[in-house]
C-alpha cells in the first residue's frame, strides 16, 4: 500500500485493486485515500476477483460526457492527497481549506466508492 502514490505518479490515471489479507476499515480507508480503485480482503472467490477487476473496468469506461465539477473535484484532491502521501492537514494547507472540510469531503467519497 505504501507504493500506491508513488506507482500513481509514474502513471497518472492507473485503477489499482488492492488486494489484501490484513482488512480492516482503517486500511481500506487508507487504500482509497492513496489511490486504489478497488479493495479486496483475502480470502477471495474467482467470482469476487473476477467482479473486484469488473469494478475496475468500469472505472476505467470512456465516457461520452464531460466528467461533472464533482468528479473533477474528487480527482483533484486525490492527486493532492497522493502527492502528501496521504498526509490529511497537509493536503488541506495545499488546497486552502479546513482539515475538517477535506475529511467531510473524503468522507462523502468513501460512501460514494462502497
Amino acid at each position: 500500500m505504501q507504493l500506491l502514490p508513488e506507482l500513481l505518479s509514474c502513471k497518472p490515471g492507473l485503477a489499482v485493486l488492492v488486494l489484501t489479507g490484513y482488512g480492516s476499515i482503517a486500511t481500506s480507508v487508507e487504500a482509497m485515500r492513496r489511490g486504489a480503485v478497488n479493495y479486496l480482503c483475502k480470502p477471495v472467490t474467482v467470482n469476487q476477483l473476477i467482479a473486484g477487476f469488473g469494478f475496475l473496468n468500469k472505472a476505467l469506461e470512456v465516457r461520452s460526457e464531460p466528467p461533472s465539477v464533482g468528479e473533477m473535484e474528487r480527482e483533484h484532491i486525490q492527486r493532492v492527497l497522493n502527492e502528501h502521501d496521504g498526509n490529511i492537514s497537509a493536503t488541506a494547507r495545499a488546497l486552502h481549506m479546513h482539515r475538517r472540510t477535506l475529511q467531510r469531503k473524503l468522507q462523502k467519497r468513501s460512501h460514494w466508492r462502497n
